[in-house]
């Protein structure tokens, strides 16, 4: 993974976490890697991916058990919950940038019919 410069790495390591939860590569109840393991995966420090994990214990995606590891949550709805505002961030982004190149609500709806209706780009 290469990380972006005005992004916290913590946070993208988080977010491309999270895309393996949401397409099932990480199943729910599905025992995570340890935080040695992440820290060699993402080639980060492992206070890096203690924090992580921290965080994403804060958030209720995934849950600790003494002596065992780190496991995905198990509530379905945290999932869902997680798969929707990552949409809507995409979302967000791309219509800001659309508009900053100058596209109307008709002209993005019509684009999009077209290249969806193509199978996507």
């Amino acid at each position: 993974m290469e990380f972006i410069n005005n992004v916290p790495i913590y946070v993208q390591v988080i977010d491309d976490i999270k895309r393996d939860i949401v397409n099932g590569i990480l199943p729910m109840g599905g025992k995570m890697p340890s935080s040695r393991e992440l820290a060699l995966k993402y080639k980060i420090n492992p206070n890096t991916s203690s924090r992580i994990y921290r965080e994403m214990e804060a958030e209720g995606i995934c849950f600790t058990k003494r002596g065992l590891g780190t496991f995905v949550t198990e509530d379905k709805e945290t999932v869902v919950r997680i798969r929707e505002k990552m949409a809507e961030d995409f979302i967000n982004s791309f219509i800001q940038g659309m508009k900053g190149l100058g596209f109307t609500r008709e002209e993005l709806n019509h684009l999009i019919s077209i290249k969806y209706g193509e199978g996507g780009a």
